[in-house]
Formats: structure tokens, C-alpha cells, sequence
């Protein structure tokens, strides 16, 4: 328990270093922006783009589904079984930039499907790679930025959606 104590001091700590910097403010539109990139109406647009030119034959389309498929149902799991409360239910006087969709901040499931995709899309088309982990990772940023993750909710979002990636991957 000492480890999660501590732990938690040093997200804590992070997160309010976070909103002291003068840039907070000037990052919030375009955090609000870069994270409704991650709610899933992306996921939908790139699986019909990859059906509409390969089909549904598509190794890639497959793989997503599959991947989608088992996170998130893992991640349900992990964000009720863990309950851990998101920033503004955690600290005093704290209040998000943005009404979180659900109660729980651990993991992230946003960053979670962010670096899914980012895995499974950089498998099938190398050349995206930077792009596409670049995009992931604000992603998971402009989540701490709008109030509603700690740090390590992003570190275990983004080590659950490549781990289900690399496995999805493996199955395909």
C-alpha cells in the first residue's frame, strides 16, 4: 500500500504542475479537440475507409475488431474493478475542464484505444508510425490537460492498448 501512497503523491504532484503552467489555458481548445479525436468516431471512420478499399477480408480491419473486441471489455473491468476516482473526486477544489463519460479514471480508456490504433495502424502502414504514436500520446495528454486522468491512468491506458494490439496482432 506504501507503493500506491507513493505513487499517487508523484501523479498528483505531476497533474498540479500541469495546471499551474500558465500554457494550461492556452491548451485547452485544442486539448478538447484532440480528445474527442479518441471517442471513437475515428475508430468507425478509419474501419469503414479499410472496408470500403480492402474489404472485409482486410488483416487490418480484422485486427482491429478483434482488438476493440477485447479491450474493451478488459478495460470495463480494470476501471470498475480498480475504482479509482478521477481528479476532480479526488482532490479539494479541484474541477475538470470537461464532464468525464464515467466515474472512474483507471486506465484511460481513451489513450487505451488511441495507442490500439496507433499499434494496429502503424503495423499495416509503417510509414505512419510517428504520426500515429504522436497522436496517441497527446491524445492521453489532453486528458491529464482537461482534469479528468492522472498520469498514470495515461501509463496504463497506453500499456493496455499496445499489449491487446501485439496480441490481436498475433491472432490475425
Amino acid at each position: 500500500m506504501k507503493l500506491f501512497a507513493s505513487i499517487h503523491k508523484y501523479d498528483v504532484f505531476i497533474f498540479t504542475w500541469v495546471f499551474s503552467r500558465r500554457v494550461h489555458s492556452a491548451l485547452i481548445e485544442f486539448c478538447r479537440a484532440l480528445s474527442k479525436t479518441g471517442d471513437g468516431l475515428f475508430y468507425v471512420f478509419i474501419a469503414v475507409l479499410l472496408y470500403a478499399y480492402e474489404g472485409a477480408s482486410s488483416a487490418c480491419l480484422r485486427a482491429i475488431l478483434l482488438a476493440f473486441l477485447i479491450e474493451r471489455p478488459m478495460y470495463w473491468i480494470l476501471k470498475k474493478g480498480l475504482k479509482r476516482n478521477r481528479p476532480q473526486a479526488a482532490l479539494e477544489n479541484f474541477h475538470s475542464i470537461i464532464i468525464p463519460s464515467d466515474q472512474f479514471s483507471f486506465p484511460s480508456g481513451h489513450t487505451s484505444a488511441a495507442f490500439m490504433m496507433a499499434t494496429l495502424l502503424s503495423y499495416y502502414f509503417p510509414l505512419l508510425i510517428l504520426p500515429l504514436y504522436a497522436w496517441a500520446f497527446c491524445v492521453g495528454c489532453s486528458r491529464v490537460v482537461l482534469g479528468v486522468h492522472f498520469p498514470t491512468d495515461i501509463l496504463a491506458g497506453s500499456l493496455l492498448g499496445i499489449s491487446i494490439a501485439i496480441f490481436s496482432l498475433g491472432k490475425i
